[in-house]
């Protein structure tokens, strides 16, 4: 039996929180749904007009859609990867981010994901993320 080293687990991980964000530019769901965990949940904490937290939930199959009808390129999520967390079949990482939209600047923030290695492959079990537009990098 093989066992895989840790750098092994941080390159995988890494494959496929970066098929996230390639299917992103390339407007293709199908390959974007790949990278999560079936029952994976997406959120997103807001601030609205009068500086309230607001928690946004969404499913992955309503933002598959909605990348589908992007034009190819038109998303563009670049991230860093700044800390990956592994204990055994379980991952934390957390990667800051600047978001363009047809290469217009549009928020920054953290993504902070939660892997599950099931039947060899890691998936995404939950994605939440922060936006803001102060103390953006950009």
């Amino acid at each position: 039996m093989l066992f895989s080293t840790a750098q092994d687990n941080e390159t995988d991980i890494k494959k496929v929180i970066n098929n996230l964000f390639n299917s992103m530019r390339a407007s293709d769901p199908q390959s974007l749904l790949t990278s999560f965990h079936e029952g994976a949940s997406l959120k997103s904490i807001l601030k609205d007009s009068t500086g309230k937290t607001l928690v946004k939930d969404e499913s992955i199959s309503d933002f598959a859609a909605s990348v589908s009808r992007l034009p190819k390129g038109y998303a563009d999520e670049r991230i860093l990867f700044d800390a990956i967390k592994i204990d055994g079949d379980l991952a934390f990482v957390w990667t800051p981010y600047d978001l363009y939209f047809n290469g217009k600047f549009i928020h920054c923030g953290v993504d902070a994901f939660v892997l599950l290695k099931l039947n060899d492959q890691w998936k995404i079990s939950s994605l939440i993320d922060t936006r803001r537009k102060q103390g953006c990098k950009q």
